[in-house]
């Protein structure tokens, strides 16, 4: 029988789990980048990594770790002030907003950090301390590993400084939970849908916009992400037969019964709380039905349309 070699986005999907490992055990290495506790930290990026800092902004807060916002680089309120500390989370290095954002930042005296994944670019001079992750590095456009590792070290930090938030699972028990992630079967209900939600509370919001913004990205597919509480407002009415609602984390009650009323599938790792699978983890799975359904549609995940791995904007940086 003929085989199908793999994508190398599959590739990159299936390795989480020893990236998540990894990046708990390099903490120490870390530390300068990141940040202490009490500090007023504002945490930026864009696309994928924008997600992630909005997913770590309310783990670090909710933990009581101090004050964290996130913000698209592009859109940090450059007359706020009063931030200790500037993160950037940046795959490539390169980035362009990321990259005036921390030059005005040093202009204006506030520290700056950076995770990347490449030690040979702009960032390392720009950032005044870099936590590298090159071992979670990506041929991939379309990010995956680099952005799950990011969060599995941040909350790894969290964790060593005892500011995991209540019910947050330890990185060792979301990568073993990883490991069934990349495993498990996706039922051919959800993988030949038509439309996707996702939905999530507190920091699984951040998971919810990047499970919508990878469907989009690998397949082109139809894909709308809400917080949970706010699905009800309007957003269920695009509900229906043939169309998926997926919650990250534990599930608001009564919410099954009114997807099933509209006739919608719906996708919910636990509806008791307990949760059977950490929300990381389901967004491994997340990531799989992108790759799945983008194969199914004609498209190749490796090289998805109109996307390049860094956006560099031309005479930004005069």
């Amino acid at each position: 029988m003929p085989t199908t070699t793999p994508s190398r986005t599959s590739i990159e999907i299936a390795s989480q789990p020893a990236c998540w490992r990894q990046a708990a055990e390099s903490l120490g290495r870390h530390s300068a980048a990141l940040p202490r506790r009490g500090e007023r930290v504002a945490v930026v990026g864009c696309g994928t990594s924008w997600f992630m800092a909005q997913a770590y902004a309310v783990l670090r807060e909710s933990g009581g770790h101090g004050v964290t916002d996130a913000f698209a680089a592009s859109e940090f309120p450059q007359g706020r002030g009063g931030y200790d500390r500037i993160l950037a989370i940046t795959r490539s290095g390169t980035t362009t907003e990321v990259l005036d954002l921390l030059d005005g930042a040093r202009d204006a005296g506030v520290p700056t950090a950076a995770i990347t994944a490449d030690p040979t670019t702009p960032i390392m001079t720009v950032a005044d301390a870099v936590a590298v992750l090159d071992f979670a590095d990506e041929e991939s456009v379309v990010q995956t590993r680099f952005a799950t590792t990011v969060l599995a070290l941040l909350r790894a930090h969290l964790e060593a400084e005892g500011a995991l938030p209540a019910g947050v699972r330890s990185v060792a028990r979301a990568a073993a939970d990883a490991e069934r992630a990349v495993t498990e079967q996706l039922v051919a209900e959800v993988s030949g849908a038509e439309q996707f939600t996702f939905l999530g509370s507190g920091w699984t919001y951040g998971l919810a916009l990047e499970a919508g913004l990878k469907m989009r990205e690998a397949a082109g597919a139809w894909t709308e992400a809400y917080p949970a509480m706010e699905y009800r407002h309007g957003p269920i009415s695009v509900t229906g037969p043939g169309r998926v609602a997926w919650m990250f984390g534990p599930l608001p009650a009564g919410l099954d019964a009114d997807i099933a009323r509209v006739g919608g599938t719906l996708v919910a790792d636990s509806q008791d709380g307990a949760g059977d699978l950490d929300p990381l983890a389901d967004l491994v799975r997340a990531q799989r039905l992108a790759v799945t359904v983008a194969e199914a549609r004609g498209c190749d995940p490796d090289r998805p349309r109109n996307l390049t791995r860094s956006v560099v904007l031309e005479n930004s940086r005069a």
